[in-house]
């Protein structure tokens, strides 16, 4: 059923696809009389409903069956909990979107929250796409790898695994297995003899003719039955294929399929639990600690497990972990394939509405169960165990973060304990290809998705000026920063029912832009060019600490250089917080080195002739395979470039002249 896509509509009040001006801005006060002013226009129909705080911001998507009554909860003045009464009184306009039914209504509202992300939500953080096994068709020989995102090449898809180890340890063992391909199509093309993997007995081949290609689709339509799991036949066929090559003494190819069946064997081996009777389930469970809720998630397909992940959804420490879970499950489905069964460890509040919004999506009948007893039960019981696990880890892993940084703000005699700290380095090769590292931590440990990279552009460089490069680093960092700080409103003010304590905002709980502490890779020189750079963007209340090497550039011995300080400090040779600085350095060093590697292996790779318009993929491979290499093309005269397939009288000219001067 089609829902109204409210991605590209004007930032106003919505019904039935009309926009209806929203109140202006100051005209009213935010909070109740905000949205009683929406109140007397709204329909008795299923919708989705936006609240907006005064910057236009979404800070609450809701689902609705009927928008004129939920909405009217919200015009009470009494009888909220501090969230609810939190997100009222920020709201200063709302948006609505009108749907045919209340499961159109859920998935829409699964959708809004994904983009939006508002901060009073239930929100799935950890949302990449899971890692498939494709067997791609779109060659005679099919390929097998790994792919993530939009199935919009042809062939077979087969997963979801858990993670991207598993999809590469399941493929190593399908190549010893089965001998498919998994080189690249262009690889493929252009391969004259068998490549390593034909020699260590991880492809048939099919490039250079090793084997036919009727005989190849065998080893593929093998490979998929296996895959859609008709793995006990696949067995029992290679089984009985090496005992007759056994006694007709073709002990050579019983060798191969005995080679065939280890491999098998582990793949199945891989697979630790594999239960009767479930061919395809998603199993979720939750459990809530210490504020904290974590959701496990295993996958069975073809009657395998292919692994399981957790879930740490940021959610109000009020909500009950039934409500989360709810939330949960609608946005992890919401660009991800439904199974035919999916079992969870609670009752949701929305069982039946969900079950229904996803047989919507997936056009077949889905259904949730909450198991009681039998296998069903106890792979939920399973999953449970699992999540307990993993949260008790994180706590456990979040506490001794937690002193880490207390004792970090202490040893620096830091205000607070920092929330976000923020690490610089850079990299280059005699001032080629020099690039620039953040590096971000907090509370959970590395923020990797804050990370930032920084190509150094500025052509007045000298090679080698460390200076001057950290200098364009910083500046292109918080110049950001100086620039969001000018524009940024004032925050607005928590209001709780009468007679309740206001709690504090839930943006506390948010990762801040602003770090608490900057660290510096280098001595007193860096520091002073980062104090500097920091004193001409007006951020003078930023913490720098400059790190640098102690004698002899022995870890252990660092030098922690602090502005207005003559003297540096160093902490004891075994003290954790030295030890959590390194970590936090080297982890910057490793960031910064893989960014330099990968900028000097793509320069490195690059050809002459890609600077050459019209020379695309097709045509440099062509010319690489008829002269043998860039310099030879650069010395061929323009009627042996016409001889090269694919190469017309103009392109010729065209290469000709790239590779040499002509007078105008």
């Amino acid at each position: 059923m089609p829902i109204k896509d409210t991605r590209d509509m004007p930032p106003e009040a919505v019904k039935d696809g009309t926009a209806e001006p929203a109140p202006a801005p100051g005209s009213t006060p935010p909070g109740p009389q905000v949205i009683a002013h929406y109140l007397k226009l709204l329909p008795s129909s299923p919708g989705v409903y936006r609240m907006l705080d005064k910057d236009g911001t979404v800070i609450y998507v809701g689902k609705a069956r009927s928008l004129k009554a939920r909405v009217s909860n919200y015009t009470r003045l009494g009888g909220h909990t501090n969230r609810i009464a939190r997100m009222i009184s920020a709201t200063a306009s709302m948006e609505f979107v009108t749907v045919r039914t209340e499961a159109e209504a859920l998935l829409l509202e699964a959708n809004l929250i994904k983009r939006f992300r508002p901060r009073f939500n239930v929100l799935l953080r950890d949302d990449k796409s899971f890692p498939y096994i494709l067997i791609a068709r779109d060659q005679a020989a099919p390929q097998i790898l790994k792919h993530r995102g939009a199935r919009n090449r042809k062939g077979d898809y087969f997963g979801p695994f858990a993670s991207a180890g598993a999809v590469t340890r399941t493929i190593n063992m399908l190549e010893r297995a089965f001998l498919l391909r998994s080189c690249s199509d262009s690889v493929y093309e252009s391969r004259t003899r068998p490549c390593l993997l034909h020699q260590i007995k991880r492809c048939s081949a099919p490039c250079t003719g090793e084997i036919s290609l009727g005989d190849y689709a065998k080893l593929v339509d093998e490979a998929v039955r296996f895959l859609r799991g008709d793995s006990q036949n696949v067995r029992r066929m290679y089984q009985r294929l090496m005992a007759e090559a056994s006694a007709t003494l073709e002990f050579e190819r019983a060798a191969r399929y005995r080679d065939r069946l280890a491999a098998l064997a582990h793949v199945t081996a891989d697979q630790s639990i594999n239960p009767e009777g479930i061919e395809e389930a998603d199993v979720f469970a939750a459990t809530q600690d210490g504020g904290q809720t974590c959701v496990e998630v295993f996958f069975f397909r073809t009657g395998q497990n292919w692994g399981n992940r957790a879930y740490f959804p940021k959610a109000d420490r009020s909500l009950p972990v039934e409500e989360v879970l709810d939330s949960f499950i609608a946005q992890f489905y919401d660009d991800k394939p439904v199974p035919q069964l999916i079992l969870v460890s609670h009752e949701l509040p929305n069982r039946e509405l969900l079950a229904e919004a996803l047989s919507t999506k997936a056009e077949r009948k889905v259904e949730i169960r909450v198991p009681q007893r039998g296998t069903k039960s106890g792979l939920v019981v399973h999953a449970l165990a699992n999540a307990r696990e993993a949260l008790g880890r994180k706590l456990a892993e979040a506490s001794s973060q937690r002193r880490l940084l207390e004792g970090l703000a202490e040893r620096f005699g830091l205000s607070a304990v920092p929330r976000r700290i923020e690490v610089f380095d850079n990299s280059h090769i005699q001032g080629s290809n020099a690039v620039g590292a953040m590096i971000v931590a907090g509370p959970d440990g590395f923020v990797k998705g804050q990370y930032r990279k920084f190509n150094i552009k500025s052509e007045t460089l000298s090679p080698g000026d460390d200076y001057g490069m950290m200098r364009e680093v910083l500046t292109r960092r918080f110049k950001r920063l100086a620039a969001l700080e000018a524009t940024e409103p004032e925050s607005i003010a928590d209001v709780a029912a009468e007679g309740e304590r206001a709690a504090p905002d839930l943006d506390e709980d948010a990762f801040p832009d602003r770090p608490d502490l900057v660290l510096i890779d280098g001595g007193a020189g860096q520091l002073a060019v980062a104090r500097e750079v920091i004193a001409d963007l007006g951020l003078h209340d930023l913490c720098l600490v400059g790190v640098a090497k102690g004698p002899d550039r022995d870890a252990g011995r660092e030098h922690f250089h602090f502005p207005g300080r003559d003297r540096p400090l160093m902490l004891e040779p075994r003290d954790p917080v030295l030890y959590f600085v390194q970590r936090l350095r080297d982890e910057a060093h490793r960031f910064v080195i893989g960014t330099h590697r990968a900028k000097r292996s793509k320069g490195l790779s690059l050809s002459p002739l890609d600077e050459i318009d019209g020379i695309g993929p097709r045509r440099r491979r062509a010319l690489m395979k008829h002269f043998g290499s860039a310099k030879a093309v650069s010395r061929a005269g323009v009627e042996d470039l016409k001889a090269v397939e694919g190469i017309s009288a103009e392109m010729a000219q065209r290469v000709y002249d790239h590779f040499h001067e002509r007078d105008g």
